[in-house]
This record gives C-alpha cells, structure tokens and sequence, in this order.
C-alpha cells in the first residue's frame, strides 16, 4: 500500500510568506465558503440544571468512596500496583483499595482550570471554569458519506478530509483523535501518518492514543517537533492530550494506564472517561451507574496526582443506557442527559473540569440523528462541561463517521455559541430601546427605523445549512434537503482547503522523524 505524505502538505503552502494569528485565517479562506462565526472559546454562562440536592451527591460520593474502599478497582498496569503499595493503598494482585481520604487529598492536588498551546498558540485552548469546548469526531472504524451510500472501513485520504473539516471550523475547537480510523496504514506506522497529517493539515490542540508507549512517546516528540519546543518546553505545560477509557465495570487496563503515566510526568494533560452502560456495564439505575462511573474515574485521578501532583487532569462521563431488547449502547437519552447532568454536579463537587459528548445512535445524517445529538450537546451545556468529545460528526454509536453529520453538527455548535454571547441578553437601555418602541408605535413596524438599521447585519444568528425560505421558494430552488446541502458544503470546502502555515524546517523535521520511526517498526501489534 502507498502510505506516502500527502503532497498538500508541501508546494504552495509551504512556499507562502506567514501571517500571524487569525489573520492568516482570513488569508486563507478569503471570503468564507459558508457562513461561520470567528473563532472563540465559548463562556457558558448559565447556571448548571443540577438534579440532585445536597444529600444526594453526598450520597453518590460516599457510593464511589466505598466502591474505592472496599471493593477496590483492578489496575492491570504493574507499575500503577506498585505506585499505589508505596502510597499505603491495599494491593492484592491487581486489586487495589484506597481510603477516600487519602483519595481526596489527591484529588485536591489537581488544578480546576489550565490551557492546553498548540503549535499555533493563537488556538491555545482554556480547560475549566465555565469555558465550554468542542472536538471533532474521533476514531469511528468505518465512514459514510451520500455519495458513497454506505458503511466502509475507513482510509487515511477520508480521515485527512476529516481533518480539513475540523481546522475549517471555528467552532471545532480540538482535535480529539482519528476522525475515521484509516484500515488502511498497518497498525504498527498509524498513529505516525495520522499525526504527521493532524499537524500539518491542523493547527489546533491534538490528541494521543494510549496504546503502548510508542505510540505515546513518538506522539509527543511530534508534537515537539511541530511545535519547535525544547524538552523544558514541552514539558513546562500542556500541549496535548490523551483521554482513557476504564473497562467497566473496575478496571483500568495496562497500556493507557502506561500512556497516561508517561504523559503526566512530562506535563501534559490526560482525560479519565468510564464507558459505563446502565444495564450492560453498571447498575440499571443512572445513579448507580454515574457512582461507579465516578469511582472509577477518582481511582485514576488519584494515581496521577500521587505521582505529579498538580498534574491537569479531567473527569469524563460517558454513561448511557442500553436499549434493554437488544443490548445496543443507546445515546442521546433522557437517561443520558440526566447522568450527563448528575455528573457535572460531581465534577464540581472534587473541583475537576469535566468531559462529555456529542453522540447519537443514528446511522445516517437524518433527524434521528439530529434530536439525539442535540440531547446530548444541551446536556453538555446543562451540565457545566468544559470538553465535548465528537461534537460533529458522529453516527452509529461511534462506529460512523460522516462529512454531512460533521457539516450539520457544526451548524447546532455555532447555534450553541450564539446562545452563549451575552450580546443575546443584552438589558442596556439601548438594547430595551424603549424609544424605538414609542418611534414605531401600535400602528407601524421596526424594519426600516434607524435602531433596526444599525443592527440588522449582526442581530440574529445567520446559519449556512438550514433553509428558512417557504416551501415554494424551497421547492422552485430543487428542493434541496439538509443532508444534500451539507454534502455539497463539505465538497466545496475540502476542494477550496489550503492547510495553515506551517514552518518549512519543522515540517521536514517532522517528516523525517516519522520516516525513520518506520524504518524502525513503527509500534508493536498483536499481529
């Protein structure tokens, strides 16, 4: 197979003379291919929906601590049994028990709010407080666009594609992993062509698997090397990230536990994220659920702070419910919302930022897909999150990802940004306009009044794929439907893309060290 470096990332590109900052986002697009907003880092400035009192998360924490206490959590990593012997914990085999206090003692140690600087530090994103954050989808093994019509593995020029997407967007704020996984690039050089292409095709915040310390280790020494920082550099604060899974229920595996532990010690930020299924993987109650969510979790946390104190970490929720006739996740849920909710309420409670998810169990671009990744971002919103994993893009409980469902998701993103603008709720006097109320009277209207004139270009969200025209005018223009409008977004975009400035020495540097990393194996694989 031809796993060459694609040539977009050379030629006129390199060639450009730089701009800085977001000017050289203006630069590139000229005039935008579709209507978007510039890009932010979004306050969320509501109140969090809390559903429990007081009582009831005391009542979840001590269901966690005593989890901790006396059930304990299987560590499969070996140097995390030994990490914990040596704090006092009680290690048998893989199982370890930790005493909450000591569990909240290291809990406290980690920070409630730090920044993450990519190789363009003009896209340095804030983790924590009431920032609230969107990444793209990530590691779905098969694609689907309309113009395929249906379910393929995925390649490397579909997830490059992805990631053209990703940077075009305001809105994507991170890239949080392989947009499609290429079946395409053996398993042992992947993560080598699709961080080559993320870092080059992309100037945001990235993403590293934990599967193995090669993986972990050649990610950082590119992110390094994009970035041109020394080893006191990189190492000084964030400049990506990995998130985890536990394989619920209680237990934590040996590779991303490793990952995590490489990661930390060199500074860099790590997400802690339970895949716990209410009926499948943890209790059929969504409280029960969310506490064994939430010790598992705080198990991890913990090791990371006894071993870098003050070590950016984020407590991520990933708890839904199965559909109890066929045993399939199910996402977008009343029961989601609310467990997404419940654990907001949690993260605050031990002062951690925290992690959801953008996701649907459609499996395609239809209104399926819409209402269940709406529910699921309103809970993001509702629930005080500051990252939302797979914001755009996400079909088929994470086994699609799709250019149409990425190119609609953005428009709800952007829709949640604008709601978010205090600009919206504006109760200055001008913004009363109880004299334009009295210009205009019982009997006339507000269009052609000069208060409505100094506004009118920036009142109201203008989206780029809804059609609000009457069904004539619709209909008489083809009859166009959202998933053919994204489709045809999502084309012109990736034909018109031209990839971020990047250094020509550091882009050879680079590629250089990812073609020497294959000369020597790349990662081991099981196969």
């Amino acid at each position: 197979m031809d796993n060459k470096m694609p040539e977009v990332a050379g030629g006129r590109a390199a060639s450009r003379v730089r701009l800085g900052g977001r000017a050289a986002n203006a630069a590139r697009r000229g005039a935008d291919l579709c209507k978007q907003m510039p890009w932010r880092l979004p306050v969320n400035y509501d109140q969090p929906i809390e559903p429990l009192d007081e009582q009831g998360v005391a009542a979840i924490h001590d269901g966690a601590m005593q989890i901790l206490e006396e059930t304990g959590i299987e560590f499969l990593n070996e140097e995390a049994q030994k990490l914990f012997r040596k704090a006092g914990c009680l290690v048998k085999g893989t199982n370890v028990r930790m005493g909450r206090d000591w569990v909240m003692e290291m809990i406290h140690e980690a920070p409630d709010k730090f920044t993450i600087t990519p190789r363009n530090p003009d896209n340095e994103i804030v983790i924590g407080g009431k920032h609230i954050l969107f990444g793209n989808v990530s590691s779905p093994p098969n694609y689907y666009d309309l113009d395929l019509g249906q379910k393929v593995p995925g390649t490397r020029a579909q997830c490059a594609n992805l990631l053209r997407l990703s940077q075009y967007f305001n809105c994507i704020h991170f890239i949080g992993g392989y947009p499609v996984e290429p079946v395409d690039i053996h398993a042992s050089v992947r993560h080598l062509d699709v961080l080559y292409d993320s870092l080059v095709l992309t100037d945001k915040v990235v993403h590293a698997y934990s599967l193995g310390k090669e993986r972990v280790e050649d990610v950082m020494e590119m992110v390094k090397i994009a970035g041109g920082l020394s080893e006191e550099e990189f190492c000084a604060k964030p400049h990506m990230f990995t998130n985890i899974n536990s394989t619920s229920p209680l237990k934590h595996d040996q590779p991303m536990i490793d990952g995590c532990l490489r990661l930390i010690r060199r500074g860099q930020a790590v997400i802690v994220t339970p895949f716990t299924l209410a009926g499948a993987m943890a209790p059929v109650t969504m409280t029960g659920a969310v506490t064994l969510s939430v010790a598992e979790a705080l198990a991890a946390i913990a090791l990371f702070q006894y071993v870098q104190p003050g070590s950016c970490c984020v407590i991520g929720t990933f708890t839904s419910n199965v559909d109890m006739k066929s045993g399939a996740p199910a996402f977008g849920t009343p029961e989601y919302m609310r467990a997404t909710q419940i654990t907001g309420q949690m993260a605050r409670f031990y002062g951690l930022p925290m992690r959801a998810s953008g996701v649907c169990v459609a499996n395609v671009p239809d209104g399926q897909s819409i209402w269940e990744t709406s529910n699921s971002l309103w809970s993001a919103v509702q629930s005080g999150t500051n990252m939302v994993y797979h914001a755009a893009g996400w079909l088929e409980g994470g086994l699609i990802a799709c250019p149409e469902k990425l190119i609609m998701d953005c428009e709800m993103l952007q829709m949640i940004q604008r709601y978010m603008e205090p600009a919206v709720w504006d109760a200055s006097s001008d913004a009363i306009a109880v004299d334009a109320i009295n210009e205009v009277g019982s009997s006339g209207h507000f269009f052609g009044i000069q208060h409505t004139q100094d506004r009118y270009q920036t009142a109201f969200y203008e989206p780029f794929v809804s059609d609000w025209r009457n069904f004539e005018a619709w209909n008489a223009s083809g009859g166009i439907r959202t998933p053919e409008r994204a489709n045809k977004i999502s084309k012109q975009i990736i034909a018109e893309f031209e990839p971020p400035y990047f250094d020509e020495g550091r882009r050879e540097a680079l590629a250089d060290f990812v073609e020497r990393r294959k000369s020597e194996g790349g990662a081991p694989t099981d196969f």
